[in-house]
């Protein structure tokens, strides 16, 4: 648990670092959340992405600071298999904008650079 805390908050320092966000099918992203395992998620993985394999999603979720229910979360990992899974279990949780990215490869050619003041 300890080391997926400091997989999340590394991620949000480099999100924050870089100000960079992103925008697929016309929406804002709070968060990019990839579900594969650390070790797909080391061999690469979508910039600025969290880290946060599909079995630790539950309680992974909440550890990123400023989470909340209405956070525009996106969802992605090898094939779209489990960020269907994490979506499901998301929308359970009671998060309302979840969106299912699918697989990287086909992700990422989607997502839009977002300006300080427009996506």
């Amino acid at each position: 648990m300890k080391r997926l805390l400091l997989l999340v908050l590394l991620a949000l320092l480099s999100l924050a670092a870089t100000g960079q966000t992103v925008s697929y099918l016309g929406v804002r992203q709070d968060i990019i959340v990839d579900v594969r395992t650390p070790a797909e998620f080391r061999a690469g993985h979508i910039a600025n992405a969290v880290n946060i394999p599909l079995d630790r999603l539950g309680s992974g979720i909440h550890a990123i600071p400023g989470i909340k229910k209405n956070s525009h979360i996106l969802l992605y990992c090898r094939s779209g298999r489990r960020s269907a899974i994490a979506r499901d279990t998301l929308i359970k949780q009671g998060f309302l904008y979840v969106q299912d990215g699918g697989g990287m490869t086909a992700l990422e050619p989607q997502l839009k650079a977002c300006s300080t003041l427009r996506c």
